[in-house]
């Protein structure tokens, strides 16, 4: 992806929020904050009963970075199995976006990713 186009990328999903809000009853809660910066993220999940994310959703604020990562995360995780999920990688985030404009700023990409890790690692210990 060139320069220009992970700018717009970035700049629509902090515009235009896919899955933002919460969900209701989640089977997956939490939430993250960098505490270089301030950004929040919290991210609700329902999972189907294959282990499915069946619903996803985001919530919090911080910089344009870390609210567009959240976006693109939940539109990523969606429908997928839960496992896959956990085995995606800053890096793979990173590229996804646009390495070259967020490699600086890694912690505010992987926020969403972090709360949904957590979330899972609390509901494997408490199913």
């Amino acid at each position: 992806m060139d320069r220009q186009s992970s700018i717009d990328l970035i700049l629509d999903h902090y515009e235009n929020p896919r899955h933002k809000g919460v969900i209701e009853n989640p089977t997956l809660d939490a939430e993250r904050i960098n505490p270089g910066c301030g950004d929040v993220v919290r991210i609700t999940a329902k999972l189907d009963n294959q282990g499915h994310i069946a619903s996803i959703a985001f919530d919090g604020h911080g910089c344009t970075i870390s609210q567009a990562a959240a976006s693109i995360f939940t539109e990523l995780a969606l429908g997928k199995p839960l496992s896959d999920i956990r085995a995606i990688t800053s890096d793979d985030l990173a590229k996804l976006i646009g390495e070259e404009l967020v490699i600086q700023r890694i912690n505010c990409v992987t926020l969403a990713l972090n709360a949904l890790r957590d979330a899972a690692s609390t509901h494997a210990d408490n199913p």
